[in-house]
């Protein structure tokens, strides 16, 4: 309870008292403490606000549109100019294209689109490996983010080798052309090469952006 001092002498006695300086550092060790805990609580905060927005992103980004054509034949066996691809290797191109198409979407990191509607002359003609990246604006119309085509070169009658390229639909960009070694084999086979490419590159990493 205050009091008011009536004699001056008091007033110098109480002015005269030493300052007891033990306690000042233990009031600002006590305020940087709490300062420090209300910094770091709003860096907390801040970078909670960063990781929403991103998390948001995750869950919708979703899996890649991609279409995919049938694959093609270039054939470079002794008798590719005079004998025309069979009904038979038709068959198997299906089988071939079939097989690609059924681990793509197993993977779950791929939504597949339908390109039985395409009806450009190259996609028809089955030539899309011959123009120039036509296939990613075809991909484009179908509302696709990226186009797959698939090349089956035959080398011999029992030799071959299994190409796949992916483009970016918006802007033709290859972002994904892998080949594999010789295969043997009969067009019967075709598809085993198919699946061994598509496991060991496409499906094996992250999917191309």
């Amino acid at each position: 309870m205050s009091r008011l001092i009536d004699n001056p002498a008091e007033v110098v006695v109480a002015w005269s008292i030493p300052f007891n300086r033990s306690v000042q550092p233990m009031c600002i060790n006590r305020l940087t403490l709490r300062d420090r805990a209300a910094r770091f609580a709003g860096i907390a905060l801040f970078f909670a606000a960063l990781t929403i927005p991103l998390a948001a992103r995750a869950q919708t980004s979703g899996p890649v549109k991609l279409a995919i054509f049938e694959f093609e034949l270039e054939d470079f066996s002794g008798g590719s100019g005079i004998v025309e691809e069979t009904p038979v290797d038709t068959a198997e191109l299906k089988r071939a294209t079939s097989e690609a198409r059924q681990l793509i979407a197993q993977s779950g990191r791929y939504d597949l689109v339908d390109v039985s509607t395409a009806d450009a002359d190259p996609v028809k003609r089955r030539s899309l490996r011959n123009c120039n990246g036509c296939d990613a604006g075809i991909a484009l119309t179908l509302g696709a983010d990226q186009s797959l085509t698939g090349i089956i070169k035959r080398i011999s009658r029992t030799e071959y080798a299994v190409g796949v390229q992916v483009r970016s639909a918006r802007d033709g960009a290859v972002i994904f052309n892998k080949q594999t070694d010789l295969q043997i084999g009969a067009n019967y086979s075709w598809n085993r090469g198919v699946n061994r490419l598509i496991q060991k590159t496409l499906l094996a990493g992250q999917a191309p952006q």
